[in-house]
């Protein structure tokens, strides 16, 4: 096995699966071993918008599993772009299906930019939200009621299209991974991106 494994990581992911659908069956076991720390590093991000750490890596073996199904040489891009793609539409999919995305902690992961429309350096929008540390009760209760407030406001105001941009976002994905996973355009995702950026800030 281990001298199949070798010879294996000389070998294009494309060819491999050409060779697994041949029935070479072991190749299945070596591209779960190559992707897990994909899946695992997909798995964490998820997990920030209310997905469960085992849950999570169990989708995305699922959704390895379908890239290999799928995977079209001729029409899709490198298996890994294909496959990365495939494990992210299916985690969020079971998040969603969850139905915990509301519950996501803000405070602790909004990562959004304000941006830098009036001239000043961009920042995190975080930085709004009062950290924690060194505070006494009083000040830490009006911290909660600040992003109860933020939640309520993106509760809101956010469209649904927004909701799933801003989710996404705050995993660390860029526009185009999110229009991706959510099958939208890439114009259509950004201009959403930046009109929830503008809708927060006046929220801030």
């Amino acid at each position: 096995m281990q001298e199949l494994h070798s010879e294996y990581q000389q070998t294009a992911d494309e060819e491999l699966i050409d060779r697994l659908r041949g029935g070479e069956e072991a190749i299945m076991d070596y591209i779960c071993d190559k992707y897990k720390n994909l899946v695992r590093s997909k798995a964490k991000s998820m997990y920030i918008i209310g997905g469960d750490s085992e849950d999570l890596i169990q989708e995305g073996m699922i959704g390895l599993f379908k890239a290999v199904r799928d995977y079209d040489s001729g029409r899709d891009a490198s298996f890994y772009t294909f496959a990365e793609l495939c494990i992210s539409r299916q985690m969020y999919t079971a998040v969603q299906a969850a139905k915990r995305l509301k519950h996501t902690p803000l405070n602790s992961y909004i990562s959004l930019y304000t941006g830098a429309e009036d001239g000043i350096e961009d920042k995190l929008l975080l930085e709004a939200i009062a950290d924690t540390t060194d505070l006494n009760p009083e000040e830490i209760i009006l911290d909660r009621e600040r992003v109860n407030y933020l939640e309520c406001a993106i509760e809101k105001e956010l469209s649904s299209f927004e909701k799933q941009v801003l989710e996404l976002y705050m995993t660390g994905m860029t526009y185009t991974e999110i229009a991706k996973v959510l099958g939208r355009d890439v114009k259509s995702t950004d201009n959403a991106l930046q009109r929830l950026k503008g809708k927060i800030k006046k929220m801030l």
